[in-house]
């Protein structure tokens, strides 16, 4: 029911009172943007003035806007290493920001294979907590009824680590679930869970996802909606619903729990969930054990009004996969974010996918853009940055961050496009991470790593006078857990002596050896990627590529081989000439230490 408020919102009619607070307040900030951007710089400088980086540029306290831009240069996060690894190691003094880091955020990103630290403060969790309370208003206004059931949400938290210095190195969304924030969050009927905080909170991926599931299928008549944070964590939830099934159904029908989970808060807390459901079982049974999975969540889940995945930029390709388990239900994407800021939220989260326009919120972080050329793959680091409210509607930018946490003119490696105002708040479609070339999950494969791949495992077939004489890749999303499959064309001197499949399988786990420690994690600890495969295409393969290219346009001068591939009749020509496929046969090596 609608509340007749003076609160009231253009956005549309809220739900109730704190639903009308919540969008009033994205009213006042995007109405005033950019006064709202310059008292955000404001406050992050003179809080920040002594800190050891900002004396450096010689502001002399200058708060303004144009002296920041003309005296504090634009970084990325190489240039900042050194101040990142003093704070790691334990330096205490004011670096980067006046106040104390609390801990780091560890970013899907990769620096040097390891993943890159973030440094942040605890007013940032307010910061992220104000941000999360804007999403459920927002799909009251396209959703009605969600007070009447629950989320089924697949959350994980993941390994955690500490540097030299004592300080918590961890995802961010790790930090927010073990946040009070998350933990002692007060009653919502708008926004209630299946899983209990104890399963959430489990450190061990399997447990964790077994109670979440088992949960969900208990309360199969109330979940209005299933989400996780990524479109490959809702699909490994359908994959593990597939290979357990029978496990869970017979946990329904004793009312027991499976012996494999061991955590005792996690028992105790299934204690008040478990009780003898045969009916369900059977149900469950029924449905699992057919070999037809096509909109499977819509049989379990009959009252499913959407799911709650990031689909954009990657995550794309996991559209038709969940659009069959689905049945074509609505996917929503309501916010952008990442381990250095939060940024915005979707104000129409029931578009479709192609039209995902998140709008920054100015009060998160100050915010400028480096344009971009679409047709370049680089920024042009020399270009003037723009402001928030000055951005131009159908241009491509690079996002520029400046953070309360001690960021400052930093590049985050998004590349947007502006595809429209709310108020005087710009709204960007995501278009891609710059570099990033092969993605599964939270890996970020990019074209120098997996360069050094390539060559570290065509060592292996030196011995046998063979040698890679091109490759592309691709990141294939068809099975679940997806995996990485590199096409390789080899010049074999040596007829009597090819490469067995062993050595090609050895080749295959080099090559992850080879990759980045988020890629790795995901093969070793999250299960989220699978064995990297190796296919072997015929001679000339690359050669008829080429042709291929050229008969559509391309410059045979300019022509290079793609590393990555995605354009289906590419993958069929590649696919038709495949004369043997190979896999890892082993996890490479992944600890949760940081090394220094």
């Amino acid at each position: 029911m609608a509340v007749d408020s003076v609160l009231s919102s253009p956005l549309g009619p809220p739900v109730c009172e704190k639903d009308a607070k919540a969008l009033q307040f994205i009213e006042e900030m995007t109405r005033y943007a950019d006064s709202v951007q310059e008292r955000v710089l404001a406050e992050i400088l003179s809080r920040n003035t002594n800190t050891e980086y900002l004396q450096r540029f010689k502001l002399n306290g200058a708060i303004d806007r144009d002296t920041f831009k003309s005296k504090v240069p634009m970084v990325t996060y190489e240039d900042l290493k050194p101040e990142i690894q003093r704070i790691a190691n334990g330096d205490r003094s004011p670096i980067l920001s006046a106040h104390p880091i609390s801990e780091f955020l560890t970013s899907s990103g990769t620096s040097a294979g390891e993943r890159k630290l973030m440094p942040t403060i605890k007013e940032e969790l307010d910061r992220r907590q104000k941000l999360y309370s804007l999403l459920m208003p927002v799909m009251n206004l396209y959703v009605q009824g969600l007070d009447k059931g629950k989320g089924l949400y697949f959350l994980f938290v993941k390994t955690e680590s500490k540097t030299p210095g004592g300080l918590l190195a961890r995802p961010v969304l790790t930090s927010y679930y073990n946040s009070d924030h998350f933990k002692t969050r007060p009653y919502d009927p708008y926004n209630v869970y299946t899983s209990p905080n104890e399963a959430i909170l489990c450190p061990d991926s399997f447990q964790s996802m077994y109670t979440q599931m088992l949960c969900g299928l208990y309360d199969r008549k109330q979940v209005l909606r299933l989400g996780a944070v990524f479109a490959s964590g809702l699909l490994r939830a359908i994959r593990f619903l597939q290979l357990n099934w029978a496990e869970l159904a017979h946990d329904i029908r004793t009312g027991t729990l499976n012996p494999r989970v061991t955590d005792p808060s996690v028992r105790e807390c299934m204690n008040l969930v478990l009780k003898p459901d045969p009916e369900l079982a059977e149900f469950i049974s029924t449905q699992c054990s057919e070999e037809n999975w096509e909109g499977i969540i819509t049989k379990i889940w009959p009252n499913t009004k959407y799911l709650d995945v990031i689909v954009t930029g990657a995550m794309a390709q996991y559209i038709p996969t969940l659009n069959y388990y689905s049945g074509g239900l609505p996917l929503a994407c309501t916010m952008y974010a990442s381990s250095e800021c939060y940024f915005g939220l979707n104000l129409n989260p029931m578009c479709k996918p192609s039209e995902v326009s998140y709008t920054i919120m100015p009060n998160m972080a100050y915010f400028e853009f480096l344009p971009h050329s679409p047709n370049s793959l680089t920024s042009d680091s020399t270009a003037k940055l723009v402001d928030l409210a000055d951005v131009e509607v159908g241009k491509e930018y690079e996002l520029v961050i400046t953070t309360y946490a001690g960021l400052y003119r930093y590049r985050v490696g998004d590349i947007l496009r502006v595809t429209g105002f709310h108020n005087s708040a710009p709204q960007f479609h995501f278009v891609r991470r710059k570099n990033a070339l092969l993605s599964i999950d939270s890996d970020k494969t990019d074209e120098s790593e997996l360069q050094s791949a390539v060559e570290n495992a065509s060592k292996l077939l030196v011995p046998l006078n063979t040698s890679v004489v091109e490759y592309t890749s691709y990141a294939d999303t068809k099975t679940i857990p997806g995996h990485y499959v590199i096409y390789w064309e080899l010049l074999v001197k040596d007829s009597e002596n090819a490469p067995s499949d062993e050595v090609l399988s050895e080749c295959c786990l080099a090559m992850e050896e080879s990759l980045n420690s988020v890629y790795r994690q995901g093969r070793v600890a999250d299960n989220s990627i699978g064995a990297l495969e190796i296919r072997v295409v015929k001679k000339g393969t690359f050669e008829e590529l080429m042709d291929y290219a050229i008969s559509r346009g391309a410059s045979i001068n300019q022509y290079k081989a793609p590393r990555c591939v995605s354009f289906t009749p590419i993958m069929e020509l590649l696919d038709s000439r495949v004369v043997s496929a190979h896999f890892s046969k082993s996890l490479p090596h992944w600890t949760p230490e940081r090394r220094h």
